[in-house]
């Protein structure tokens, strides 16, 4: 056997298996498998399968992914720095294809990092809609942010919270709700030799009680009528069928929608066949658990306050229509675009001045790794009149104006210097520890708006009035990405009418968002941010 598993482990398996035991463990002589998952945000399906560079065979329970086969290298293909698609584990692309994510519903990823589910709801959100994406560990909110950055998402907030703080500010606002719930990781013991080293007997048990926690909070903040999944990759019972079975026991506006002996899916275990269950050695797939739990639609009986609360929900949601409504007039009067909208009873959410500062020096210092560029034009350029953030305010949107046309819809929130475009008004984050309020857009310099790179992997080329195409096969887009300056001669740019070619680009790879350049006199100096560059 190619992995040493602990022996109280395989007696379990076999118990479990019976007569299946013998080919679960012929599974890990095998290698594992690699796949990747398009990013519909930036690219079709087909589209990228007739550009792929390597083979693709489709993975049976996600529509956008692919087996890549052994020997593939998608991490080393410029692609994969222009977000055209996101490297996963198989079994791992299931649990968001059961969440039945539309545009427009409003999503919590509740253990999300290092981004990958988050990535494949911000593709089916299409840009409406919201995200808010968590994770409980500062240090992997950073890759977090970043993946969500590279796949150019819009609609997505990051914060470092507990879930009962963000049950708390939210209650019964998720239209849908992910747990990839922390757990012991049997699933992935032939992937990922280190999980077999830090397991032991009482693993399981010691989740189980986080997974408790976990599911408690999500089943405060989801709306009536909204949809939980709950995932997993290990094979105890105890952190699977039995946290499931005890969860609905607790909680009867709650029931199990059957979605295991489907397709690719095993029956769960027990007294729960309905939930799901990839095996691998039923599946080209690593181990997998997944629950379907739906509200029944009436309100929990959590007494008058929890229903007001959802009622001044729906007047926030009014005022946010509101809101993008008055900043779309800021094109025409810069000088009276709103700096931000404060929803009613916003504030009744126990939201602490000393925290919310707290939540703003994290953004400010998570900002920084946005990369910046100087002014576009003149109108961009121009000192205006004003004080603060509305001074500040006025020249993002002369600046967004002249480089893009119009603005995009959200609040903006200012992080001391930093701007971000959110589908919340700050006064909802208030007292959350915040990493992304929203789509980095950039900061302020000496008087001037400097757009930052995740403004640019975010945007497709024809929102652009200045943009230029590297191909991926010349080896000038590996150039790019490595920070070098490139000679670009002025018939190669695409220039909308009205508009000098001398300026900030948007720069692509064969014709998709990678980041910025300064195009002048035949030369595109390089804006690619350091910390992303490709070594």
């Amino acid at each position: 056997m190619a992995v040493q598993l602990p022996g109280l482990f395989m007696e379990r398996m076999k118990e479990l298996l019976g007569t299946e035991y013998d080919q679960f463990v012929d599974t890990y002589k095998q290698s594992p498998y690699g796949g990747i998952r398009v990013n519909t945000l930036k690219i079709t399906v087909d589209e990228l399968r007739g550009r792929s560079p390597f083979g693709l065979e489709p993975i049976p329970w996600c529509p956008t992914g692919f087996y890549t086969g052994e020997g593939a290298r998608p991490g080393k293909h410029p692609y994969y720095h222009a977000g055209l698609y996101y490297i996963q584990e198989p079994s791992a692309m299931a649990p968001v294809e059961l969440l039945g994510v539309q545009p427009g519903d409003r999503v919590l990823d509740l253990c999300a990092a290092p981004g990958g589910k988050s990535t494949q709801i911000a593709a089916k959100l299409q840009g409406e809609g919201m995200l808010v994406t968590n994770d409980l560990h500062p240090e992997r909110t950073k890759a977090l942010a970043k993946n969500l950055e590279l796949y150019g998402v819009r609609n997505g907030i990051v914060l470092n919270e507990s879930p009962e703080r963000i049950a708390a500010a939210f209650p019964g606002f998720f239209d849908r709700i992910l747990i990839d719930a922390p757990c012991s990781g049997e699933g992935m013991f032939r992937k990922d030799e280190d999980m077999v080293k830090q397991w032991e007997p009482e693993t399981p048990a010691k989740y189980a009680g986080m997974q408790r926690e976990i599911l408690a909070a999500a089943a405060a903040a989801l709306k009536p009528g909204g949809t939980v999944v709950y995932s997993t990759c290990t094979f105890a019972l105890e952190e699977n069928e039995e946290m499931i079975d005890g969860f609905l026991s607790g909680h009867p506006q709650f029931s199990l929608v059957p979605v295991g002996g489907s397709g690719s899916f095993a029956a769960g275990l027990g007294p729960l066949p309905g939930a799901a269950r990839l095996w691998p050695h039923k599946v080209k797939g690593e181990g997998h658990f997944m629950a379907v739990l739906r509200h029944d639609g009436s309100p929990d009986i959590a007494g008058e306050a929890d229903i007001e609360a959802r009622a001044d929900l729906i007047e926030a949601k009014a005022d946010l229509i509101e809101a993008r409504a008055d900043f779309k007039e800021a094109k025409t009067d810069f000088k009276e675009a709103p700096v931000s909208v404060s929803p009613r009873n916003w504030d009744t959410r126990s939201a602490s001045p000393a925290k919310a500062s707290a939540g703003r020096a994290d953004s400010g210092r998570a900002g920084k790794g946005g990369r910046g560029l100087g002014k576009t034009g003149a109108a961009a350029g121009r000192q205006v009149q004003g004080t603060g953030e509305e001074a500040s305010l006025a020249v993002y949107a002369g600046f967004i104006q002249e480089l893009l046309g119009k603005l995009p819809a959200g609040y903006p929130i200012w992080f001391g210097d930093h701007l971000y475009i959110s589908p919340l008004p700050r006064e909802a984050l208030d007292g959350l520890k915040t990493i992304r309020p929203g789509w980095y857009v950039g900061h302020m310099k000496s008087g001037r708006f400097i757009p930052g790179h995740p403004l640019a992997t975010a945007l497709h080329p024809a929102e652009s009035s200045r943009s230029v195409s590297l191909s991926s096969a010349s080896g000038e887009a590996v150039s790019y990405l490595k920070g070098e300056t490139l000679s670009i001669p002025e018939e190669r740019l695409s220039i909308k009418a009205g508009h000098a070619s001398k300026g900030y680009m948007l720069v692509c790879i064969d014709g998709f968002s990678a980041g910025w350049g300064k195009w002048q006199d035949g030369m595109l100096k390089n804006e690619y941010p350091a910390g992303w560059r490709w070594t």
